[in-house]
């Protein structure tokens, strides 16, 4: 079972917890301001007072939130502190004009601020809380305008839903790159990243327990002829059957990692050298049907106390284990029940191209459709008789429809290059009908005015900075053009409800951008070889597709390289595996500075790479990669155009990987660095 390390949950927990402290300090900092400009006012001492406590709660909370994020009860603390916060709110919005007076907003507002920082789980509790300070603020407070509180009570709240939901689906699908950047994606065990990651979290926990660990290493018996005598996808097939195997006979708490090419390790937690024992022997005899393997195995802390003297013994042990033993290839009857019995492997952080873009383009048509309907309950049950009720109808279901297209069409537009351009004009269709609603129904401080304001935190949420900061500014502008050409205006109800939604609107921004920040580093780990730094098979196949479809359109041609490296198990075998990966990373880095800077290089396990060629005649940059790379190790390459040897990298492989071994140099060899 995967889990991240006990310091990065509690820097995470640390985060929450001071980003929703630092956010809960903005309604008592307006406060503070607003009782400040109207200190003439009756109870402005007190509202001081109390957003001064709010801000008190707020510093405590920022400063002591390391030493929370470490307790069991760091949720409830959160939640407990966003009841002070909610509690605050409601208190200043009743010594104000309640509701709908310049502070009545602050309530919802902050509900929509802890919706992206608070999990989802404790938000159910920060709902509760905010829905309970707004129904205080309803009775103690003075009487509002009818509908106001029903249309911003329902306004924020689907806002809060939305932003919750959204900020949900990122992490999420932070959760399935995490995942994908910690698993070989052929065999579905753990990759050398992942396997080196719980390998510490294990040992610090058995130093701690005083328990012990056992790390076993695998190593394939001749798989190298597998490759040579039936191909690299009968290979491919004999590692994913490998992997399966593997993992169906350990227990849930232990793992498996494919370390490279053939190579395998186990990590068994608890377990001690007379239990290990058994374990390799088992395993010994569960592969011999189809692949038959040496193991060595090393438990700490016997063996040794780090990660990196458990590895040297147990590499040492399987060296021993091949030398007293006699090693055969694998037979073909072997390596077809091996292609017979993989089974398909559960989904693993199944991450869709453009998911993350789809939502944040399908989130402000919710939007609008949820305001627009928001906006037709109050006409319908509040505003019947009112003289521009047609009007405020017929703006709203052109709200609803047009948010109805964007959510309906949010795949095709997240895949077209007209997506920001007619999202664009959606937003500016969105906000111009919100204004001019909020101006048929009297002005911004009437119960549909918010809606010029509410939907840009969600905006801010979905949309790089770049173009979202620009229509919200926009959005600003014709709320304030309202604002002063329409109704009979308090200054600081625009002044406090503009600062306020800058506030929510900077706080997602930022939110986003972490996010993203995020989204984007475990986007390449999951991508990239953790060993060579080139592309792995997942990144390259997704690359290669990207390459062809635009080689296709353009007209450009494209051809796939196989390379296989001559001689690789032999270094592994006479120099050790550290010598081995030190030469692939030579080649990884020897094969990207003699392509073109366009060219895909990537590393489909072991000692096999592909090469992706979008120009220049791909026969002489083989011979040219054979030349460079002989310095050090002889190359068998394979070469496939599109177009003429096939139109998919499964058509591309097997023909390169089939003249691959045609040219196969019979004695393979390795040259001494």
């Amino acid at each position: 079972m995967k889990r991240d390390s006990l310091g990065t949950v509690q820097r995470s927990r640390r985060q929450s917890l001071r980003a929703s402290a630092a956010y809960g300090a903005v309604p008592a900092v307006l406060a503070a301001a607003y009782a400040i400009g109207t200190w003439g006012l009756p109870g402005r001492l007190p509202m001081l007072l109390v957003s001064a406590v709010m801000v008190g709660f707020a510093v405590l909370g920022w400063t002591t939130a390391s030493r929370i994020a470490r307790t069991r009860w760091w949720i409830w603390i959160q939640s407990a502190a966003a009841g002070v916060n909610l509690a605050g709110s409601a208190v200043l919005g009743i010594m104000d004009d309640g509701v709908a007076g310049p502070l009545g907003t602050f309530i919802p507002l902050s509900v929509v601020l802890l919706a992206i920082v608070v999990p989802p789980r404790a938000f159910l509790v920060t709902a509760g809380l905010g829905v309970t300070a707004y129904v205080a603020l309803m009775v103690f407070g003075d009487t509002p305008p009818a509908g106001y509180p029903l249309v911003h009570g329902l306004g924020f709240a689907c806002v809060a839903y939305l932003c919750l939901r959204h900020s949900a689906v990122l992490a999420s699908l932070r959760r399935r790159l995490a995942d994908s950047s910690r698993t070989d994606p052929l065999t579905g065990c753990l990759n050398r990243r992942g396997f080196d990651e719980r390998m510490a979290a294990e040992l610090a926990d058995a130093e701690r327990a005083g328990t012990p660990v056992t790390l076993v290493l695998l190593d394939l018996d001749h798989f190298k002829e597998v490759n040579d005598t039936h191909g690299h996808r009968a290979g491919d097939e004999l590692l994913a059957w490998t992997g399966q195997e593997l993992r169906a006979d350990l227990r849930a708490h232990d793992a498996v990692g494919r370390q490279g090419g053939d190579e395998f390790a186990m990590l068994l937690p608890g377990t001690d050298v007379e239990a290990a024992e058994v374990v390799v022997e088992r395993l010994r005899e569960r592969l011999r049907v189809c692949s038959p393997a040496s193991l060595g195995a090393a438990t700490f802390p016997g063996d040794a106390s780090d990660f990196a003297g458990l590895l040297l013994v147990a590499d040492q042990r399987l060296y021993q284990d091949k030398a007293a033993r006699v090693r055969r290839a694998p037979t073909a009857e072997a390596v077809a029940g091996a292609r017979d019995g993989v089974r398909p492997s559960g989904p693993v952080a199944a991450v869709e191209a453009r998911e993350r873009r789809r939502h944040s383009i399908a989130d402000p048509g919710w939007m609008s459709m949820t305001q627009t309907c928001v906006a037709l309950v109050y006409v319908m049950l509040v505003a019947n008789d009112h003289e521009h009720r047609a009007g405020m109808v017929a703006l709203s279901l052109w709200g609803f429809f047009t948010g109805l297209a964007v959510v309906v069409g949010a795949d095709w537009l997240s895949r077209s290059r007209l997506a920001r351009p007619l999202m664009l004009a959606f937003a500016f269709s969105a906000f111009v009908s919100c204004a001019a609603i909020a101006t048929l129904d009297g002005g911004v401080d009437q119960p549909l005015g918010i809606g010029v304001l509410i939907s840009i935190p969600l905006l801010m949420l979905g949309m790089r900075p770049e173009v979202a900061a620009p229509v919200a500014m926009a959005a600003g502008g014709l709320y304030l053009l309202v604002g002063l050409q329409v109704g009979d205006l308090c200054g600081w109800y625009v002044t406090l409800q503009l600062l306020g939604t800058a506030a929510a609107a900077t706080a997602c921004a930022l939110q986003g951008r972490a996010a993203a920040g995020q989204r984007r580093m475990l986007t390449r780990l999951s991508r990239v070889d953790v060993l060579t730094d080139v592309l792995n098979r997942r990144g390259f196949a997704e690359r290669f597709a990207a390459e062809v479809a635009d080689s296709r359109r353009t007209g450009r041609g494209a051809a796939l390289l196989v390379l296989d490296l001559d001689g690789f198990k032999l270094l592994n075998d006479a120099q050790g595996h550290a010598a081995g990966d030190e030469l692939l990373r030579w080649v990884a880095a020897t094969l990207r500075s003699e392509v073109h800077p366009h060219d895909i290089v990537g590393r489909l396990g072991g000692d096999e790479f592909v090469v992706l060629l979008t120009d220049g005649d791909a026969f002489d940059v083989a011979d040219n990669l054979r030349t460079v790379l002989a310095a050090r190790i002889g190359a068998s390459i394979g070469v496939a155009v599109l177009g003429v040897d096939g139109e998919d990298f499964d058509g591309l492989y097997a023909i390169a990987d089939a003249r691959l071994y045609q040219h196969k140099k019979p004695t393979p060899r390795y040259v001494r660095s």
